[in-house]
């Protein structure tokens, strides 16, 4: 008897999540060798357990994006080039669609696409994000430089906790903050939301 459609994408989706998770693993390897850095160090620098630290580098444990977030700060790295963003310093660069550079929380379904060349100088990065109806980024960190952040939803509605305070868009909304601690977004509706975000990075 054939497989139904379902299982077959059920079956992909297992192996890519699989292959998310060794690239992972294999990526945090190579950075702590590269740094020198021991679990224990990169535990503290990313408040990370030593715990979780080993179960994600052995391919054991697949984290979520807080996780993911708090790892990147550890070795002073943003998300997308802790999960491998190639520096681009062309002065006109291209990103196909089939190209970019993506995360998906295997738990909350919340998906992450880097839309904007990585460039060295200037700091500036554009993403987009998917949230799952009642789904969240979980909390996540303040970043150990100046960082503001804009938003556009693109469709849905979307909920930002800055200062544990909630702040509602709905589609076509923007937002404009200051990243100076921990902070949340939210999908609480009954529908996807998208949403595009600008990310600054002082210096």
């Amino acid at each position: 008897m054939a497989r139904s459609t379902a299982t077959r994408k059920s079956e992909v989706e297992t192996d890519d999540s699989e292959q998310a998770v060794a690239q992972l693993a294999a990526r945090i390897r190579q950075l702590r060798a590269h740094t020198g850095m021991t679990l224990e160090q990169l535990a503290q620098r990313s408040t990370v357990s030593r715990a979780m630290l080993s179960k994600v580098e052995r391919g054991e444990k697949s984290p979520t994006l807080a996780v993911i977030v708090r790892i990147a700060g550890g070795f002073n790295m943003s998300l997308s080039a802790f999960l491998g963003a190639e520096p681009d310093p062309s002065d006109v660069a291209i990103i196909r669609h089939n190209k970019r550079l993506t995360f998906k929380d295997p738990e909350t379904g919340f998906e992450r696409a880097v839309l904007s060349p990585a460039h060295l100088d200037n700091g500036v990065e554009v993403v987009l994000h998917r949230i799952p109806p009642g789904q969240s980024s979980g909390v996540l960190p303040a970043y150990s430089v100046p960082t503001e952040k804009y938003i556009v939803v693109h469709e849905g509605k979307l909920t930002v906790y800055v200062d544990n305070k909630p702040h509602q868009l709905s589609t076509g909304d923007s937002m404009y903050f200051e990243v100076k601690a921990a902070y949340s977004l939210v999908n609480e509706g009954e529908k996807p939301c998208a949403y595009y975000m600008v990310i600054v990075r002082k210096r």
